[in-house]
């Protein structure tokens, strides 16, 4: 089991735990942000790039898909914070909405500002002490499961505890490990996908196309590129369809046609999912922005 929790919550935006791990996990990844305090003990942090020790006061900041590993020096407590992609990238959006038109915006911004495989951040022994209580309620709040009725108050709790965390995080932090260029074959694979954004690619022959199995391809190109090849390719077809829906009359069947989704109801969901807006709602946004009426 990955340090602190695993995704394992279907939808819900967010889910906080607390345990005591004395044995050491491999590097492994979860498709969500995490938070990682660290309560008691210390531990060895490790990826394929180095290692790097973190005691009580520090948090270890996660990016979606991040690969990363722990080995307790005795013993670890940690309260760990799993955070939904797409609700950490509707908090960016409403926190920065000025800079924004729309969520792809932000869900941009998200990936150059705040993504970083694994930092740690050096908050200190007092300020852990004060988020605790935090903490602790945020664990019990989400422990059976986020009830509707008390979403707001871990909201709340969450809210309190990044203005603290976040204060730190252009200041004290230090990465894990060394960074070092992405390997060749994600670089590849990048290649391929944005070459032929319509054809139907399978895991299994990108995989062959650099000589690895599915599983090292999934982990090298996260590395390079913060998510596996297939969620890759969703992100290249959304920014594709924006900007058709921008530049160009076409139909929005057949853009969604021509960025590789068969199905336009599926491609609609998809990119409202991205961008915060379906397809028709996103280029009557830019036609007012532009004053360029185009056909539904």
């Amino acid at each position: 089991m990955a340090l602190g929790i695993s995704r394992t919550f279907g939808f819900e935006p967010l889910v906080a735990r607390s345990r005591t791990f004395r044995t050491a996990g491999p590097i492994s990844a979860e498709d969500c942000a995490r938070l990682i305090f660290v309560r008691a003990g210390s531990v060895l942090l490790h990826n394929e790039l180095g290692v790097q020790q973190a005691n009580v006061g520090d948090v270890i900041t996660l990016g979606s898909n991040a690969m990363f590993g722990y080995e307790p020096e005795g013993f670890v407590t940690v309260t760990t914070i799993c955070l939904d992609l797409d609700y950490v990238i509707d908090q960016v959006f409403w926190q920065h909405a000025a800079k924004f038109t729309d969520r792809l915006e932000a869900r941009t911004f998200y990936e150059l500002e705040y993504v970083k495989p694994a930092q740690l951040l050096r908050i200190g022994e007092h300020r852990t002490e004060m988020l605790a209580p935090w903490l602790d309620n945020l664990v019990a709040l989400s422990l059976d499961g986020l009830s509707s009725d008390r979403f707001h108050r871990a909201q709340s709790l969450l809210s309190a505890i990044l203005d603290v965390v976040f204060t730190y995080h252009n200041m004290e932090t230090e990465p894990v490990g060394a960074v070092r260029p992405a390997r060749r074959e994600a670089l590849h694979v990048s290649g391929l996908l944005a070459s032929d954004l319509s054809r139907r690619w399978l895991a299994s022959e990108l995989a062959e196309a650099v000589y690895l199995s599915e599983s090292q391809l999934r982990r090298v190109f996260s590395e390079a590129f913060g998510k596996p090849p297939l969620a890759y390719l969703t992100t290249l077809r959304t920014l594709r369809m924006a900007q058709l829906l921008r530049d160009t009359a076409m139909p929005i069947a057949e853009i969604s046609f021509t960025v590789g989704w068969r199905d336009p109801d599926f491609a609609a969901r998809q990119f409202r999912r991205y961008v915060g807006r379906s397809p028709s709602e996103y280029r009557r946004f830019e036609q007012s922005r532009n004053s360029q009426p185009y056909p539904e």
